[in-house]
């Protein structure tokens, strides 16, 4: 069980743990009863697969009888000290008690004193040290907040669009594939890529805190996308988590160590998805995360509305297949190279021809909307993403 925001990032806190074992041996799905706003799979904890959302009333019910299965309108809860059942509705507080307990703890008064000071902070806070001048002075040794690489070797004008060619595919993803299978909130595994650069950094697991806690160090969060350990990649079917084939010899390994393995090869990458892509609660880090492993592309079924926007400000060129058409119709193995063609004449909501060679030298070619929606759009497009669209335009405003 758990409570509001404690729960909803993955600071529940583990399992015992013969639990835990227990989950991975019999590779069971555990459920758990949250008052939060995030039910995603394994949000909660990773190992945690089906959550489910409820008032925080029920939250402490479900904890009391300490079962899913348990019929609350029916079933008693437990039982008292003499023995009787006790039932949800014998505890269940009326409208009348619930605004006598909150009238009897929360007060005007309470938020004057709050906010009388809430611009001092507290002792910690005042006892930062603060650097002088204006441009931000950046903590090398900090696993906390690092300089971003997003304007590194940024030229001063953006160059033409071309077209995009020799891409191999990084994951390849069935429907409903959120925001949290792509960029994890929740907390850091040791042995995931996130885990072991911190551990090479001089912290302990139990100082790992979580993703979203950590989302100041582009190191960490490239690292963390698609870490979800319940992520589906269908390039490697029959595991689940952060891995991926490393194409063409199939070479398994995580996603994060294959993306390096590629940019370091000047391979460009693509993702193929299904419905949905990026449903969720669509955080900035699902497209900075891509983008930073060298995602040039994604080609999907359908998008969710603001993680499509957020690809495309991040540079990413989100394709959707035509109506009627998908991976699997176009009988896709995610192990061919893909081309995308036509760049140069791109416009808002277009078309645009892909080929994919197979393998085999067998050749598909088929046409993709071009989910660059608007004039904005691709104006951010062509600057390479939002951030250097601003900068440029700074710059020339200051020039």
């Amino acid at each position: 069980m758990g409570y509001g925001c404690t729960t909803c990032i993955g600071h529940s806190g583990p399992p015992p743990d013969p639990i835990a074992r227990g989950i991975g041996e019999g590779n069971l799905v555990v459920a758990a009863v949250l008052s939060g706003n995030r039910n995603f799979e394994g949000r909660i904890h990773p190992l945690v697969r089906a959550n489910y959302l409820a008032s925080p009333m029920l939250v402490v019910a479900y904890a009391l009888v300490g079962r899913m299965e348990a019929d609350l309108l029916h079933e008693p809860l437990g039982h008292d000290s003499q023995g009787k059942p006790v039932y949800l509705r014998d505890i269940w507080p009326t409208q009348a008690e619930i605004v006598a307990a909150i009238r009897s703890v929360v007060s005007p008064e309470m938020f004057r004193e709050v906010y009388a000071r809430i611009l001092e902070g507290d002792e910690a806070w005042r006892a930062l040290p603060v650097p002088t001048g204006q441009p931000y002075e950046w903590d090398a040794a900090s696993t906390y907040v690092r300089q971003p690489p997003f304007f590194d070797e940024l030229p001063a004008t953006p160059p033409r669009p071309a077209d995009l060619r020799g891409l191999r595919v990084l994951a390849m993803v069935g429907d409903s594939v959120t925001t949290d299978h792509i960029s994890p909130a929740g907390s850091i595994q040791p042995d995931s890529p996130a885990g072991k650069y911190l551990i090479a950094h001089g912290v302990v697991p139990k100082d790992f805190n979580s993703y979203g806690a950590r989302r100041g160090n582009h190191e960490v969060m490239m690292r963390g996308t698609f870490a979800n350990i319940r992520l589906r990649n269908l390039l490697v079917p029959d595991v689940e988590g952060g891995f991926t084939a490393r194409l063409p010899n199939g070479e398994r390994m995580t996603i994060y160590d294959a993306a390096m393995r590629y940019q370091k090869e000047g391979v460009p990458l693509i993702i193929l998805a299904g419905k949905e892509y990026g449903s969720g609660s669509s955080r900035d880090w699902a497209a900075k995360g891509v983008q930073l492993l060298g995602v040039r592309a994604t080609i999907a079924e359908s998008y969710e509305r603001i993680h499509r926007s957020n690809l495309v400000g991040m540079g990413v060129l989100p394709l959707q297949f035509e109506p009627g058409q998908s991976r699997a119709a176009l009988g896709l193995t995610g192990h061919e190279r893909f081309d995308i063609e036509g760049l140069s004449g791109l416009t808002p909501a277009g078309r645009l021809r892909v080929r994919a060679v197979g393998e085999d030298g067998r050749e598909t070619g088929f046409t993709a909307i071009a989910r660059v929606d608007s004039p904005v759009e691709l104006d951010y497009y062509r600057h390479g993403g939002i951030l250097p669209f601003v900068l440029r335009r700074l710059m020339g405003e200051k020039g």
